[in-house]
């Protein structure tokens, strides 16, 4: 923290403009060894940018660019920060880099800057990790639950728990200083209902980890069915291009297909497989065997059939167990067999692209992830968050049982400084180092 440092904070490649970041107590003293301004980095305006010349130890040119001084605490990392805007080709870049590391910065460690922001109380943890998922959002639903958890949200609902416990644990312990004052039935009914109302806090935000596992990774969605019922070409129709082969001969797909693609907000992990059936071919049986590797590993089953025919489906109800499943009658302009005209599901025509909206909506309404279902939920948490929250909830409930039979507030008092432990680590208010060290090596360096 008490260093300098430096890092290309773009995206790596050619563009027309590359930004590298400089962090620190050293930043402006250093960027004004390199830099020749009119006036000067030290005397330049904050927050203006200033056109400069980067030049080496022998004053020759490096690069021209737009510098801009952020003083601390006014700045992202809550340091002196210089910001210099160079042309965006891979080698000006990396000179100019190297250029800033000579003059006494060291490079940036995987988000570094990210951390030096946190442990400056310019953002929590969960604030953080909201970053993190906004760069990798491939939705607007995505987008916009890490626009949310940026905001704090996340952070402060757990910060909200934190504090109802603290009362809690100020409370037992009070007691047990002074245990000549006993706690009245009235504080001790009044302490386990504010208890209940962590619990229930705690329980609504574990309600969101798999809208949030969602979001963040994709549902892995296996589209399957008999060969030359159309998986292929629902799987282009949905992309909205020819990704997979598609003809009328059986066993044309002998291999999983795997594309992301964005369906009502959500984004969907596609996988086409091979139909399954009977065959003695060797490589369309390898490519069977995966077909029910994926049905196996799915979240979301799309079940193709040919709706012309009065054919019967691939999967029973013991095989989709407990996971989301939607038949798909597809070939409808061929007109549908009196099989599957009163079947519940969704009929649609790949040739024509009918039905392919309706899919995306009620592919939305089977995981309760339509704008509807998702309604006031800010932001939704992630493995780490729902890992903390049940060991908080785990202590809770110990806590309240020891309050609740009169073992002794001793026990209560340990299970409830655990439980306001586990929850301040959900917004990093509690030094845990492993858990920083986790968190920010996942980031990408200069951010």
């Amino acid at each position: 923290m008490n260093s300098t440092v430096a890092a290309i904070a773009s995206a790596p490649g050619v563009g027309a403009v590359s930004l590298i970041r400089v962090s620190g107590p050293e930043a402006v003293e250093i960027c004004g060894k390199l830099l020749r301004c009119k006036l000067g980095i030290e005397n330049s305006a904050e927050r203006y940018a200033t056109l400069c010349k980067v030049v080496t130890a022998d004053d020759v040119v490096i690069d021209e660019v737009l510098a801009t001084v952020f003083k601390n605490p006014r700045s992202f990392t809550g340091e002196d920060v210089v910001e210099l805007a160079c042309h965006g080709g891979v080698l000006v870049t990396r000179r100019v880099l190297e250029r800033i590391l000579d003059c006494g910065a060291r490079s940036a460690e995987p988000g570094e800057f990210s951390r030096r922001a946190f442990e400056n109380g310019k953002m929590d943890l969960t604030q953080a990790e909201g970053i993190m998922d906004l760069i990798s959002a491939q939705t607007d639903l995505a987008m916009r639950a890490a626009h949310e958890q940026m905001q704090g949200k996340l952070g402060d609902q757990s910060e909200d728990l934190r504090e109802m416990l603290i009362g809690v644990v100020a409370h037992v312990e009070a007691f047990i200083d002074f245990p000549d004052e006993d706690i009245d039935p009235d504080t001790g009914a009044a302490m386990l209902k504010r208890i209940d109302e962590v619990l229930a806090g705690i329980d609504k935000m574990l309600a969101t980890a798999e809208q949030g596992r969602i979001l963040r990774e994709g549902v892995r969605t296996v589209i399957c069915g008999e060969p030359n019922v159309g998986k292929s070409s629902l799987l282009n129709g949905l992309l909205g291009y020819e990704r997979a082969i598609v003809s009328d001969i059986e066993g044309t797909t002998r291999d999983t297909v795997e594309e992301v693609v964005n369906i009502q907000g959500i984004p969907l992990r596609l996988i086409d497989t091979a139909g399954v059936r009977s065959s003695e071919d060797v490589i369309e049986m390898k490519g069977i065997e995966r077909s029910e590797k994926q049905i196996e590993l799915a979240d979301l089953i799309i079940e193709v059939v040919d709706g012309s025919k009065a054919s019967e489906r691939l999967l029973t109800d013991e095989m989709i167990g407990k996971r989301s499943h939607i038949l798909v009658i597809n070939k409808n302009d061929l007109g549908v067999s009196d099989k599957w005209s009163g079947a519940d599901g969704v009929k649609i025509s790949c040739s024509s692209e009918g039905g392919l909206e309706t899919l995306g909506e009620v592919i939305a309404d089977t995981l309760m992830l339509s704008e509807n279902a998702w309604g006031g939920h800010a932001v939704a948490i992630n493995a780490r968050h729902q890992e903390c929250l049940k060991r908080g909830r785990v202590a809770l409930v110990a806590a309240r049982e020891s309050l609740e039979i009169g073992v002794g507030a001793e026990f209560s008092a340990l299970d409830l400084r655990d439980a306001v432990e586990a929850i301040g680590e959900v917004a990093g208010r509690v030094d845990t180092e492993e858990i920083f060290d986790a968190i920010f090596g996942a980031f990408c360096i200069g951010k």
